[in-house]
């Protein structure tokens, strides 16, 4: 199985309609032909605006897509959406089990930064909300359909978060997991900044509150038959192995996958159940301490 590696900020183009852009910890994709009406797909953290602005430019020519269609709603996947609508009063659509995480009626889990790995100890830095976008916010048709992108579907794959969401055409074997599956070791830090290329692995540990979900919505990636895989975590891949390395994630995700202890690996929390109020008692001591943990990274790392 081939991988396919990017330069920072740069279009790969992966299909002829379809370029992932790699930014820093996360990927966003462009669904269009170059110069052609396109949708963009989840958009990145706080800070990248112009990155995604930039790489606009040199694949559509500056067009604002048509829509924007978020995997789900945590801040690496929407950080620089309030920057973008400000030149793109585009769309922003989402699952019905997202839409409350991204207008302002509720705040995700928080991350666990006791389920181990050096991302763990930072977690806590990707605060879970509330994010409120407004009236931008339209919640995706029943039944699969994507406004504005023909041939495509959005598949229900929640675990990592409720609404989360995979976008899959049947055509040519092409699916983008968003989080439900990454290519690079998400829980350690090198792995997260460098994207180094690894086997299809299970959704970031840290930041995933129901791991039975999770499990199934792996199996249901693998029973597509992928040919292209690309991620919000890793650099996508390609090749007859693809759907093997699935459906093999999907046999052993309960030992290469699930975490054998941290909050949620005992308490998850039910998918369009009720949110937590934190990590338990611990909750709020344990996220300072991870904020403290990523502040001494930032700056005594330089």
């Amino acid at each position: 199985m081939s991988s396919i590696p990017s330069a920072v900020g740069q279009p790969s183009w992966l299909r002829p309609d379809v370029a992932q852009v790699r930014l820093p910890l996360v990927n966003v994709f462009f669904l269009g032909r170059p110069g052609e009406d396109w949708v963009l797909v989840d958009a990145g953290l706080p800070g990248t605006a112009g990155l995604i602005r930039k790489a606009a430019q040199a694949a559509h020519g500056g067009r604002p897509p048509r829509a924007i269609v978020l995997t789900h709603g945590h801040l690496d996947h929407v950080g620089a959406l309030r920057a973008l609508l400000r030149q793109w009063p585009a769309p922003v659509y989402v699952h019905a089990l997202e839409r409350p995480f991204v207008t302002g009626e509720a705040r995700y889990p928080w991350p666990d930064p006791l389920v181990g790995g050096g991302m763990s100890l930072l977690s806590p830095a990707f605060v879970p909300g509330p994010f409120d976008f407004g009236p931008a916010v339209q919640t995706l048709p029943a039944g699969g359909d994507i406004p504005g992108l023909d041939g495509w579907r959005w598949l229900h794959t929640p675990g990592h978060s409720d609404g989360h969401i995979s976008l899959w055409r049947a055509a040519d074997h092409t699916l983008i997991a968003g989080d439900a599956v990454v290519t690079t070791h998400q829980a350690t830090v090198r792995g997260a900044l460098t994207l180094r290329p690894v086997s299809v692995q299970g959704p970031p540990t840290y930041y995933t509150p129901n791991w039975e979900a999770a499990h199934a919505s792996v199996q249901t990636l693998a029973d597509l038959g992928a040919d292209l895989l690309a991620t919000g975590h890793g650099h996508p891949v390609q090749g007859p192995h693809v759907s093997a390395d699935l459906t093999r994630l999907a046999r052993t995700f309960e030992e290469r996958s699930r975490p054998s202890h941290g909050w949620y690996a005992r308490r998850p929390v039910a998918v369009g159940g009720p949110v937590p109020p934190g990590l338990g008692p611990l909750g709020r001591p344990v996220a300072a301490l991870g904020a403290l943990a990523a502040a001494w990274w930032v700056t005594g790392r330089r």
